[in-house]
C-alpha cells in the first residue's frame, strides 16, 4: 500500500527532478529498487505521473517522470494529510514528554531528594 508520506515524497522528488532514475529514487527514499518501482508504477497507473522518453536520447531506457495535473493536485492533498498526521504525532509526543517531566519532578517535590534531569 502506498502511504500518504511515500506518495508525497515520490511526487515531490519527481517534481524537483523529472529525470530521476528509479535507482536514484529508491536511494533517496531509502527503499529497495523493487519497492520504488512498485510505488512509481502505482502512481503511473492512477494517472498521477506520466512516464516517457521525452528527450531525444539514443538510450531509449532513459525516462522522465512528469506529474500530471492530477498528480500536482494529489501532491498538495497528500502534503496536507501528511502534515496533519505529523502535527498530531508531534502534539501527542509533546504531551507524553510533559507527563514524563512531571513524573521525573515528583520525587524531589515529595522530599525524597533531588531528581536528576535526564541526560541526552
Amino acid at each position: 500500500m502506498l502511504t500518504d508520506e511515500m506518495r508525497y515524497r515520490i511526487l515531490k522528488l519527481l517534481e524537483e527532478d523529472p529525470g530521476l532514475s528509479q535507482r536514484e529514487l529508491a536511494r533517496r527514499l531509502g527503499v529497495s529498487l523493487g519497492k520504488a518501482h512498485y510505488c512509481l508504477r502505482a502512481l503511473i497507473d492512477k494517472g498521477l505521473v506520466k512516464a516517457g522518453n521525452f528527450r531525444r536520447n539514443p538510450d531509449k531506457r532513459v525516462y522522465a517522470y512528469l506529474l500530471t495535473p492530477r498528480g500536482i493536485e494529489e501532491k498538495a492533498r497528500a502534503a496536507r494529510r501528511f502534515l496533519q498526521r505529523k502535527l498530531a504525532e508531534y502534539e501527542a509526543l509533546e504531551r507524553e514528554i510533559e507527563a514524563l517531566r512531571r513524573e521525573v519532578r515528583r520525587p524531589s517535590e515529595a522530599g525524597e531528594g533531588p531528581a536528576a534531569e535526564p541526560t541526552e
